[in-house]
């Protein structure tokens, strides 16, 4: 009886305690002078492919820049990483000074401001990104869920169609991203269901 009755005390706060919410998540503008760069990995393992992507908006919402690179064999997250790196390679030759990075991975995001504990040695492109990360500009890393990131990762699956392993540069959106662009500006949000401990 004892044994139950423990058993019964540690478990009914997790049961009691855990409720299923709906949120609505949206692209959320940049404040005064700062740009967002949105950005994202994709990888198809029926393709055997990996690219990415992203693009940067000002306080307005107005597309500034956007990118999509195919990079071949890679694991999700490392194409997270590079879609992270070309932009913030691209954000200081654009000459940006006041750089929001957010990404959809939060492993990725965590791995960056170390937040977390790595086992082994520490990947390259993460190095560079804290090097870039480390240099004279203003520049904060966030964590965005999907829902919020949505440009990017059309812009990550549209890599996947291209026929160069080079960067291609955006100066203008493609036309089939224009919706979720005006979505994005307009305050449109996406439903997503969250567990949240009361």
């Amino acid at each position: 009886m004892v044994t139950e009755i423990d058993r019964y005390g540690h478990t009914l706060p997790n049961e009691r305690y855990r409720q299923l919410e709906t949120i609505y998540i949206g692209w959320e503008h940049p404040q005064g002078e700062w740009i967002k760069l949105n950005c994202d990995g994709a990888y198809k393992e029926s393709m055997g492919l990996a690219g990415c992507g992203g693009l940067f908006r000002d306080s307005n919402g107005r597309w500034l820049k956007g990118y999509a690179q195919k990079i071949g064999a890679c694991d999700a997250l490392h194409a997270e990483m590079w879609g992270m790196y070309t932009g913030m390679q691209m954000a200081r030759r654009q000459g940006f000074t006041h750089i929001i990075v957010q990404s959809d991975s939060k492993l990725l995001i965590d791995m960056v401001t170390e937040s977390c504990k790595l086992n082994g040695k520490t990947p390259i492109l993460v190095r560079r990104i804290r090097d870039f990360a480390n240099l004279q500009w203003h520049i904060t890393f966030k964590h965005a869920w999907r829902e919020g990131n949505r440009c990017a990762d059309w812009l990550a699956n549209f890599s996947l169609s291209q026929s160069s392993f080079d960067v291609r540069n955006l100066e203008t959106p493609p036309r089939e991203l224009q919706s979720l662009l005006f979505d994005d500006v307009s305050g449109a949000c996406m439903p997503r269901n969250v567990t949240v401990i009361l």
